[in-house]
């Protein structure tokens, strides 16, 4: 599906023609920049749109307020690249949701051919652009407090890999197991709606085969996970 991750830093991207079909472009982002490509992350209300602006303003801290901004800032350039337009020029919709067929499903690009996922977690950003559905998600090593109160919510099975993991390993393992999850739960629009326990993605160093996913841990910098779901 990839070979590497890009990196969007503070300079314009160079993002070719949008990918299609299952081919996919996964990018990744240092949430702490100042300028994210191009744009300083201080003006990103000039890009955002009202919801953007609206749920930034929400997040009490400066920094949580940063990462969000810088994110979505990149977001946007990433697509404006793709599909030939300025970055406050991408109109972003809701689909409707699997679950209960309100408006709150994938966010996707109105009318546009480009599937997209975006996740952050701690100072670190994922991106990813697809031709068809498509899921990302990075996640930090978690603490032991969080291993203890994800663990109950996860697949029989996986509950039954972690616990017999040394401890020392536990942590790292409830990473990949999360990302995957999220990953495949993220490209069906459904999210965390119907609990954490399917589907069973294993914590083996290679996640288990999902049906109708093509699912692939990605490379991520230490004390971080990342994993990759695009519509089989």
């Amino acid at each position: 599906m990839i070979d590497y991750v890009n990196r969007l830093g503070d300079g314009a991207p160079r993002t070719g023609p949008p990918p299609e079909g299952a081919a996919v472009a996964v990018w990744s982002l240092d949430t702490r920049l100042e300028s994210v490509g191009g744009y300083p992350v201080a003006e990103a209300a000039a890009v955002l749109d009202a919801a953007e602006r609206e749920r930034a303003g929400r997040l009490l801290q400066p920094a949580d307020r940063h990462r969000y901004l810088a994110s979505h800032l990149g977001l946007r350039v990433l697509l404006g690249g793709y599909l030939g337009v300025a970055p406050h020029e991408v109109a972003l919709v809701r689909e409707t949701c699997p679950c209960c067929g309100g408006p709150h499903g994938r966010p996707a690009v109105a009318g546009g051919p480009v599937h997209f996922s975006l996740s952050h977690s701690g100072d670190l950003a994922y991106l990813a652009f697809a031709g068809v559905p498509v899921g990302i998600d990075v996640e930090e090593t978690p603490s032991a407090e969080a291993l203890a109160d994800v663990l109950p919510l996860l697949h029989p099975a996986e509950i039954a890999e972690l616990g017999a993991l040394p401890e020392a390993d536990r942590r790292a393992a409830l990473a990949r197991v999360w990302c995957r999850k999220e990953a495949c739960l993220k490209g069906e629009g459904t999210g965390l709606a119907l609990g954490a326990a399917d589907p069973y993605v294993g914590s083996a160093p290679a996640p288990a085969p999902v049906a109708g996913w093509a699912l692939r841990d990605l490379p991520a910098p230490t004390d971080y996970a990342a994993a990759l779901a695009v519509r089989a």
